[in-house]
């Protein structure tokens, strides 16, 4: 009954949300990290809390905003840093420079995503049993690494993500519910590669769930993905405001509790 009531609470919550921020300066050791944290004082109780992780480009406005975003649907967010302070960029080519130095140990990659995780755990705001995590693009894949850690997470979800397979050893080990919501027409997701994907999680017993919205692309939600001038770059409004919807169901689900 009490996540039915503060659930009736974030429903109505939008009309007269007064978002906050706070800059969040943290360590992954020599590395220093800044995110944001983003929550609605009028609610006063712990609240469920949804870790964001940014696209390949760093922690842009557009991340912030997402958090932002959930803020005034009345959880707190925490828009977490995976590159280290100041480090956002528009080029394609030094995006992946920096994505590939997070990716290429898979353990230290789950570890800074933790590390994010762990700056809401310790906000002061939230109910530590109701926690999940989103992330666009490069961020969906981190995401979907933590569910394979087994991450103190009721679930996550993905957008245009790229697409890890589950490891052998996540084998009956993944506890977060897992929402995927990618673009059919994303053609940085070879199909093998979606079939894959879908094949280990089952074998490994996950609680999982794929939406493919046709005609979408790449980073369907962020109305600047085609600034880039990369052809498999495009909001997709109408993909974007589903997948959106979509989300907020899910994470009505997983917090009913």
């Amino acid at each position: 009954m009490r996540y039915l009531a503060l659930l009736l609470v974030i429903l109505t919550f939008p009309a007269i949300a007064d978002v906050q921020s706070k800059v969040v300066k943290y360590q992954d050791e020599e590395t220093a990290l800044t995110g944001y944290l983003y929550w609605d004082d009028a609610i006063k109780s712990p609240r469920p809390g949804i870790l964001v992780i940014h696209e390949w480009w760093g922690l842009n406005d557009y991340a912030r905003k997402r958090a932002s975003l959930l803020a005034e649907l009345g959880y707190v967010a925490f828009a977490a840093d995976m590159y280290g302070t100041d480090k956002v960029t528009e080029s394609p080519g030094q995006a992946e420079e920096w994505m590939r130095e997070v990716t290429a140990d898979v353990e230290g990659w789950r570890s800074r995503a933790a590390l994010g995780l762990r700056q809401l755990q310790v906000s002061g705001l939230v109910d530590g049993d109701h926690l999940a995590a989103i992330g666009y693009c490069f961020g969906g894949a981190s995401v979907l690494q933590m569910a394979y850690a087994n991450a103190n997470l009721k679930g996550v979800v993905s957008f245009h993500g790229a697409l890890p397979a589950a490891p052998e050893e996540a084998r009956g080990n993944i506890k977060p519910s897992i929402l995927v919501l990618h673009g059919h027409a994303d053609t940085f997701i070879a199909p093998e590669v979606v079939a894959n994907f879908r094949e280990k999680l089952d074998e490994a017993g996950a609680d999982w769930e794929m939406n493919t919205y046709g005609g979408a692309v790449h980073g369907f939600t962020n109305p600047n993905a085609a600034k880039h001038g990369i052809s498999n770059l495009r909001y997709d409004a109408k993909a974007d405001k589903r997948s959106w919807a979509r989300m907020q169901a899910f994470f009505a689900e997983l917090f009913s509790d």
